[in-house]
């Protein structure tokens, strides 16, 4: 008999969780993987594209080229096309026959609005990360320690009625002892649950997260509207006709009044432009969803913790409208599931709940144990 009770004292010890490391606070994830992935997108592409039109540009020079006339020398050429540059400046004419100018800056400051946009994408993973991390890492930080504290307390509490059962002259009265102390609910772990269901009534994290993802998908259709606003008044014009009769030159009567010049970096900036525009369009639908996951319960992750003696958040029906600071919790406790040490065990008793056929005999996590510390022979089945 004291070899099977030893077995079971190891057998109890080796089930209790070790001490959290210091760097659990450390490796905790303050966003979630469809976020990372839309900073990453939404951020590194103008950027890298920006780096290759600046590239592009240093390369090759002179981003424009005129045709000047053939009297022409080459400092005059040179002075065309930088003046040309400078200006930027279609003039032309109407169905009417009169004289219009159309102005191809944008053009020129393209790569620069790039700039801007992968700043403004930028923006909402800052509010972020200043406005609700922190509150958010605290939050992570407790609950992950009491689920854990909670699984030890339950092991613990297995390992002193095995103790109690083994000195107890009279194996009912222990049991019809543990019975009463069910029913009054003497194992439940009211601070845990007390503080997740306080998050209920909270939004201030989930404010945030609906006022991130809208500011995400605020910029990604401005930008896309800005892009189409380009491709509609300037994209499709590559060549233009320039005027250098202006200052010390306007008087001269051998400078013709327009000259033919010629975008060098025009393809390019298409190219850019259509890869930004169609990967921003592909990218609304996720920000979409990164919303609308708020809209509904992630309820496997608790629905797991509900092996835990009296820890009834689902049975009660104390979930009510999912937009709350909990959901959000909870969300991001699935994206650090590897942090909480607990859950696999407890998903583990869960499953060979479901796999068991008295399952009557397996309530709680605190059943599990004493079935396998050998105390089912005289343990009475709940009703």
């Amino acid at each position: 008999m004291s070899l099977s009770h030893t077995a079971a004292e190891y057998m109890l010890s080796d089930a209790l969780l070790p001490d959290p490391s210091s760097s659990r606070a450390k490796g905790l994830r303050l966003e979630l993987p469809s976020d990372r992935l839309l900073k990453f997108v939404t951020v590194g592409l103008p950027l890298c594209l920006v780096s290759l039109a600046f590239a592009r540009e240093f390369s090759a020079g002179s981003q424009i080229s005129c045709f000047s006339p053939t009297n022409f020398t080459g400092k005059q050429s040179a002075y065309a096309d930088t003046a040309c540059w400078d200006s930027l400046i279609h003039h032309g004419f109407d169905a009417e026959g009169r004289a219009v100018t159309k102005s191809l800056w944008a053009l020129k400051v393209f790569p620069y609005s790039l700039l801007v946009v992968a700043v403004l994408m930028y923006l909402p993973y800052l509010l972020w990360r200043y406005a609700a991390a922190p509150a958010l890492h605290s939050d992570l930080l407790f609950i992950i320690d009491e689920l854990d504290k909670s699984y030890n307390r339950s092991v613990r509490l297995v390992q002193h009625m095995k103790k109690v059962q083994q000195a107890s002259a009279e194996p009912e009265q222990f049991w019809e002892e543990y019975e009463r102390a069910r029913r009054e609910r003497y194992f439940e772990f009211p601070l845990l649950e007390r503080y997740l269901s306080c998050k209920q009534h909270s939004h201030a994290l989930v404010f945030i997260y609906i006022l991130r993802n809208l500011l995400l998908l605020l910029f990604l259709a401005a930008t896309c509207l800005y892009l189409v606003f380009l491709h509609l008044n300037l994209f499709f014009q590559d060549e233009f006709s320039c005027s250098i009769k202006t200052g010390l030159l306007q008087a001269e009567p051998h400078i013709p009044p327009l000259i033919p010049c010629k975008l060098v970096f025009f393809s390019v900036f298409q190219l850019i432009s259509l890869s930004v525009g169609s990967v921003y369009v592909l990218l609304i639908p996720v920000v979409i969803y990164n919303a609308l996951q708020l809209c509904q319960w992630d309820k496997g992750l608790l629905s797991v913790y509900e092996m835990l003696p009296a820890f009834d958040l689902l049975s009660r029906r104390m979930l009510t409208c999912p937009l709350n600071d909990l959901n959000v919790i909870l969300l991001f406790l699935r994206a650090n599931i590897s942090e909480l040490t607990s859950f696999s065990r407890l998903n583990a008793v869960s499953a060979l709940r479901e796999a068991t056929a008295n399952k009557e005999d397996i309530d709680t996590v605190i059943d599990f144990m004493t079935l396998l510390a050998g105390l089912e022979t005289t343990k009475p089945k709940h009703q």
